[in-house]
C-alpha cells in the first residue's frame, strides 16, 4: 500500500560554505580539510570535521565528470555476499539494470550499521541517482542523508516500517508467524530453537519474535533454544543442535533462522542416526536450491530475492524524482512443505 511522504520538504543539502561559517574557518580551509590535503592543525580540523557530521555535508567527488549531466551510478550495499541470499538479490538488479546505462557500484556492510553508514557517505560523495540498501533500519546518521539526499532510495528484504522512499520485501514477522503456525498445525508441540547471533540480524529478530507469538496464540511457547556465538553457517546449524538436543532430547521439532543452520541440523542428525520428520522436524527459511536438491527436501519458507532485486531496480528506473508518496512492495514469501518437517 502506499503511504504519503511527510508534508515538509527536504532541506537543501549543505555546502562547503555552510561547513566553513560552522567551523569558524574559511572555504579554503574546509576544503583541504576534506581533500585532506596540506598541513591542517589539529584543532582545525576536529572543528571542521564536526560541522561536517552535524550538517550531514558530502563531498562532490564527481563535480566536473559526467555525473553533472546525470548521474549512472546505483549504489548498493547488501550485508553480505558470501551468503547466497544476497547474491541472488544482486541478480535480480544486474537483470534490470542490463538494459540500461546505469551501473550498480557494490558495497559490503558485514551487517554493521556503522560500516553501512561509512561506505553509504563515501557512495554518495560520487552523487549516485540512487541507493539501494538492506533493511529498514540504519544509523541516525546514514537516515539522514537517506532522506535529504537528492536521489531515489530503494530499501529491500523488510516491509515492516515506514520507507525513505521505496521498500521491496516481505514482512519477517509475519514469515515466523506462518512458521509457527504452519507447524503447530502439523501436529508439533515441543518447539526448539537454533539460532546464530543476531544482534544486528533486524529480519532474522523479526521472524523469532512472528513464531513466538504464534506460539502464544496456540498456548506454546519454546521449550529451549540455543544461540550460536559466532555468525551463520552451516557448521554452526549442526553445532547449536547437537547442544539444543544434548539438554532437550525430547524435542519434536527445530525451527533455524535460515536455510545453511537447517542443513546443518540435519548434517547432526543424520551423524547422530536421528529420523529427520519421524522423530525431530527441521524448518529453515530462504528456499535455498541446495536444501530443495537433498534427499529429503527441506521444509522451510520461500523468500523471492531475485524478485525482490529486479522489481527495486525496475522502480528506481521509472523516476529520477522521488514521488510524492512512499511506496511498500510486498513480494510476499511462500510456505516449502518439504520433507523434514
Amino acid at each position: 500500500m502506499p503511504r504519503k511522504r511527510n508534508a515538509h520538504r527536504s532541506p537543501d543539502m549543505p555546502t562547503l560554505a555552510d561547513v566553513a561559517r560552522l567551523a569558524g574557518v574559511s572555504e579554503i580551509t574546509a576544503s583541504r580539510v576534506v581533500r585532506a590535503q596540506g598541513p591542517i592543525a589539529d584543532s582545525t580540523r576536529a572543528r571542521v570535521l564536526t560541522a561536517i557530521a552535524e550538517l550531514g555535508y558530502i563531498p562532490n567527488r564527481a563535480a566536473g565528470t559526467l555525473a553533472s549531466a546525470g548521474s549512472t551510478l546505483m549504489s548498493v550495499l547488501l550485508p553480505s555476499l558470501s551468503n547466497i541470499v544476497f547474491p541472488d538479490v544482486l541478480r535480480g538488479i544486474h537483470t534490470a539494470l542490463t538494459e540500461t546505462a546505469f551501473q550498480p557500484v557494490i558495497g559490503v556492510t558485514d551487517y554493521d550499521p556503522l560500516i553501512e553508514e561509512r561506505i553509504l557517505v563515501s557512495f554518495l560523495a560520487w552523487q549516485p541517482a540512487a541507493v539501494i540498501v538492506a533493511g529498514l533500519h540504519h544509523t541516525p546518521t546514514a537516515r539522514r542523508h537517506l532522506e535529504h539526499g537528492r536521489f531515489r532510495v530503494a530499501e529491500l528484504m523488510d516491509i515492516d516500517g515506514e520507507p525513505v522512499d521505496i521498500a521491496v520485501g516481505m514482512s519477517h514477522r509475519q514469515a515466523g508467524y506462518e512458521t509457527g503456525k504452519h507447524l503447530v498445525q502439523r501436529g508439533y508441540r515441543r518447539f526448539g530453537y537454533a539460532r546464530h547471533n543476531v544482534t544486528t540480524d533486524d529480519r532474522a529478530s523479526a521472524r523469532y519474535e512472528g513464531l513466538c507469538s504464534a506460539l502464544q496464540e496456540a498456548g506454546l511457547s519454546l521449550v529451549a533454544e540455543h544461540c550460536y556465538p559466532d555468525a551463520s553457517s552451516t557448521k554452526a546449524g549442526r553445532d547449536a543442535l547437537e547442544i539444543l538436543l544434548a539438554t532437550h532430547p525430547d524435542l519434536d521439532v527445530v525451527v533455524f533462522p535460515n536455510d545453511d543452520m537447517a542443513m546443518g541440523g540435519i548434517f547432526h542428525c543424520m551423524h547422530a542416526g536421528i529420523a529427520v520428520k519421524d522423530k525431530l522436524g527441521i524448518f529453515g527459511f530462504n528456499g535455498l536450491d541446495i536444501g530443495q536438491a537433498m534427499p529429503m527436501p527441506l521444509s522451510t519458507i520461500l523468500s523471492k530475492r531475485f524478485l525482490i532485486g529486479k522489481t527495486a531496480a525496475e522502480k528506481l528506473l521509472e523516476s529520477r524524482e522521488r514521488p510524492a508518496e512512499k511506496t511498500i512492495i510486498n513480494t510476499g514469501f511462500d510456505i516449502i512443505e518439504g520433507a523434514t518437517a
